[in-house]
């Protein structure tokens, strides 16, 4: 763990590391592993908003249990990355 200054904050990273840990980054946020985490973040809340859209309209048809499975996988993995993205701006707010 690289050494950082007293009251600085550490920001999760929308990524975990190679072993499956959480990822922090400790700065300014102005950075380039700043931005790439910002732009990784803005791509899974889209994509999160898109999954919602398509499961709205997949809601009003006759789905199968295979696509249903399926799109449970992927709302669950959505859920995730909006949680996180949530915590990490949560606990940057704070003092």
């Amino acid at each position: 763990m690289l050494p950082y200054e007293e009251g600085e904050a550490a920001r999760l990273l929308p990524w975990n590391g190679p072993e499956g840990k959480p990822c922090y980054l400790i700065g300014d946020d102005t950075g380039p592993v700043s931005r790439v985490a910002d732009a990784t973040e803005a791509v899974q809340l889209a994509m999160g908003a898109e999954l919602l859209t398509y499961t709205r309209g997949m809601l009003t048809d006759s789905a199968h249990a295979p696509e249903l499975r399926y799109l449970t996988e992927r709302l669950a993995e959505a859920l995730g990355d909006a949680l996180r993205i949530a915590e990490s701006r949560g606990a940057r707010l704070r003092p």
